[in-house]
């Protein structure tokens, strides 16, 4: 019996396996929070999986925030949301999503999102590029002339529509 696709070629080129699993747990602190009150906390990151992805709970404060729609031009985005209720765009519309709903948007798609309340979500990017410097950088509210402004959107691929 065939498979509809291949598995990936082999990364792991050992005989017997090894220890080199790692758990981050639900007790560490996050290591962001917004003036707004939300949080982002790093669960793996591109770093921590050698680029291939990189995973973010994300808990958001009493006031609506999130981005405007954007896209990414070398990143997939996916979201789960695990509580409350988050405010996705598609690229068509703002939709509600509610605990277990689940949005991927490749390469290229259009996407936003809000939250307030307290609702949280996984945020995930494939591969896992540098997203911390992003996160961080907006959560201490560095003032930026506009040029400054377009070249770290770029810098993070990030465009704005």
């Amino acid at each position: 019996m065939s498979l509809p696709r291949p598995y990936p070629p082999d990364t792991y080129l050992g005989d017997g396996g090894e220890a080199s699993a790692w758990i981050r747990r639900d007790d560490e602190p996050a290591e962001i929070t917004y003036r707004t009150g939300g949080t982002c906390e790093y669960l793996a990151t591109g770093d921590r999986t050698d680029g291939r992805f990189g995973l973010y709970r994300w808990t958001f404060g009493d006031v609506e925030t999130g981005p405007d729609p954007h896209f990414h031009r070398s990143i997939s985005e996916q979201f789960y949301v695990l509580s409350g209720e988050v405010r996705l765009y598609d690229g068509r519309a703002w939709v509600t999503a509610r605990s277990g709903d689940f949005l991927y948007v490749p390469e290229g798609g259009v996407h936003g999102f809000r939250g307030s309340g307290g609702a949280s979500m996984l945020l995930m990017f494939a591969p896992g590029g540098p997203r911390e410097d992003y996160f961080e950088t907006l959560a201490r509210g560095e003032q930026m002339t506009e040029e400054e402004r377009a070249e770290f959107m770029v810098r993070h691929d990030t465009y704005w529509v």
